[in-house]
């Protein structure tokens, strides 16, 4: 599962993109002006970016470029109506990672997420594995030594973000933003019944649970 932003104006393709993501266990959260986006690239934390070209108030280029310049480095996959190879470059060399040219169909768009998605962690056979702990974002099932477990949306992102991230320690604030959609009305107290069901879970028929708290700062999972 992948926190996206979509940024994209057409109220109406911004909704079958959001419909779209969450059939793919995505979890979509739609701007639909170049300036706003902007902001929530600065407040909050994305694993992967769906940028239009032609918005309002700032083009999907000159965010591409103002991102890049701030040291975001999520993965941008740029929407563009152009066929130009000579603007489709330009998106390349603003700092965007791929693009789609209008019209395109959806599984295509979601090969194009996935290809992205993956360089962002080392997968085998598109799983993560950590230790006896396996993730499958596709298929959306987790085994803790060969045993399957059976986890909520919300456990599965949280389990999903911290196998891209082994090792590192994140605090209930990091977690929340990293995520939950910006509008939730969830807090850190929601991170941590969360998290505490989720390693129960990882736990149960005599398993380790690879995540651990540590005290004062937050939580990681051990590789």
């Amino acid at each position: 599962m992948a926190k996206v932003l979509v940024v994209e104006d057409d109220t109406s393709l911004s909704a079958r993109l959001r419909e779209w993501l969450e059939l793919e266990h995505h979890q979509a959260e739609i701007v639909g002006d170049g300036r706003d986006a902007l902001n929530y690239l600065r407040a909050y934390k994305y694993d992967l970016i769906i940028l239009d070209w032609n918005l309002p108030s700032l083009s999907g280029l000159e965010v591409c470029r103002q991102a890049r310049s701030h040291g975001i480095a999520t993965p941008i996959l740029m929407l563009t109506g152009v066929s130009d190879i000579p603007d489709k470059a330009t998106a390349l060399d603003t700092g965007a990672d791929d693009y789609v040219t209008k019209p395109f169909h959806f599984q295509e768009l979601s090969a194009r997420l996935r290809a992205l998605l993956r360089r962002q962690t080392v997968q085998v056979a598109n799983t993560l594995k950590v230790g006896v702990l396996v993730l499958d974002p596709e298929g959306h099932e987790v085994t803790n030594n060969g045993q399957p477990v059976q986890l909520l949306p919300k456990e599965f992102a949280l389990l999903e973000f911290l196998m891209r991230h082994p090792n590192q320690i994140f605090s209930s604030e990091a977690l929340l933003d990293a995520v939950w959609l910006s509008e939730s009305e969830a807090s850190p107290n929601t991170v941590r019944t969360h998290m505490y069901t989720l390693r129960k879970k990882l736990s149960a028929g005599g398993n380790r649970s690879p995540i651990e708290t540590v005290h004062g700062v937050g939580y990681k999972l051990e590789a």
